[in-house]
């Protein structure tokens, strides 16, 4: 199981303690770096200024928004990362919701399954070094009516440029297992991963003829350390206002792809109360709502015993790379904690 954590720009309060914190990473040994977009720095500027800052690991975008940048465009930058860093570069694609697209960004969000399809699709053929000629129901590639031609891009693809999809939904899942190289899932129970994700991941792979072995699934939670069950009692109860937020404030007014992600896991119910005191502004309410399995359950906290206990889990269940979001409140801290897991992770893989 390799290691793999994610950074974003207000991680950790400025670009050089940020900085530094990648190249400690490195330093401990670990194996990924995904950068993530969402509504705040874009992806690709800071993993080209990583990339100069790092030699070993991979740099993955985690993720760039499709529907934020026409196909070709995605196509560019990941051709530039890749070259730039010797060929390190994984690309990570995500639909995001109808908020950030619609609300943020001023595009529509319809149709994201097929977006993300043709978006691959796309960016693939520029990969490949020919001329883009492209007809889908999303992008048509020249523009019809004109007189423009088909163009190639003046820069080739020096190395092979995996993808990899950050999906929830069944037809998502279903999707990433048809076309990607890996998942990047998250809100994961490996108790209940086989009915929520899993079998439509197979039934994509299927339907292309690949095995499990052909995807890389990457799932993340929170890793922290408690030295005792009090300490542990006050860090569970620390993060379910968190939780809160995830299955009732994330998304728009009716859409929720975490909230249905944990309702297919078996927490239908409670999710929907919580989705429903947080929408009518009773959010301490709707944190009262979560329970401390929910917590336990999609994270990776506890003593170091629970939570080696709960990696095995999750390699027993399929998990190939394991994101760790280190716990802390400096940047010392979160070292320490990232250090430690890796640590649990090697001796996990070497008993």
């Amino acid at each position: 199981m390799r290691t793999a954590t994610t950074v974003e720009a207000a991680s950790f309060g400025g670009w050089s303690r940020q900085r530094d914190f990648v190249v400690e990473a490195e330093k401990l040994g670990l194996d990924v770096l995904w950068v993530a977009e969402a509504w705040g720095s874009d992806a690709p500027s800071a993993l080209g200024y990583y990339a100069a800052c790092t030699d070993r690991m991979l740099l993955g975008s985690g993720v760039i928004q499709v529907g934020t940048r026409t196909p070709v465009a995605v196509a560019q930058a990941a051709i530039t990362l890749s070259n730039l860093s010797g060929g390190r570069f994984l690309l990570g694609l995500g639909a995001s919701g109808p908020q950030v697209i619609e609300g943020l960004h001023g595009v529509p969000f319809a149709r994201p399954l097929a977006r993300l399809r043709e978006t691959v699709e796309i960016v693939r053929q520029v990969v490949a070094g020919g001329k883009v000629s492209y007809q889908g129901r999303e992008f048509q590639i020249p523009r019809p009516g004109g007189d423009t031609v088909p163009m190639r891009l003046s820069m080739r693809a020096e190395h092979p440029i995996p993808v990899y999809l950050a999906t929830l939904s069944p037809a998502m899942l279903r999707l990433t297992g048809e076309i990607a190289d890996g998942w990047l899932g998250t809100s994961f129970v490996p108790e209940g991963a086989g009915d929520a994700y899993f079998t439509y991941l197979e039934e994509g792979l299927a339907r292309a003829g690949r095995s499990r072995d052909e995807l890389d699934i990457c799932q993340g939670a929170e890793v922290a350390f408690a030295s005792d069950e009090d300490a542990l009692r006050v860090m569970v109860d620390g993060r379910k206002k968190e939780l809160a937020f995830s299955l009732g404030g994330m998304g728009s007014a009716s859409t929720n792809f975490y909230n249905q992600a944990y309702s297919r896991q078996g927490w239908a119910e409670v999710a929907a109360e919580v989705r429903e005191r947080w929408q009518a502004g009773d959010r301490d309410g709707a944190a009262n709502l979560v329970t401390d399995d929910m917590v336990l359950a999609t994270t990776l906290i506890g003593t170091e015993s629970m939570v080696r206990q709960r990696l095995s889990v999750w390699r027993d269940a399929g998990v190939d790379t394991v994101r760790l979001y280190p716990a802390g409140d400096t940047l010392d801290a979160r070292l320490s904690t990232l250090a430690r897991a890796i640590e649990v992770v090697r001796d996990i893989n070497n008993p």
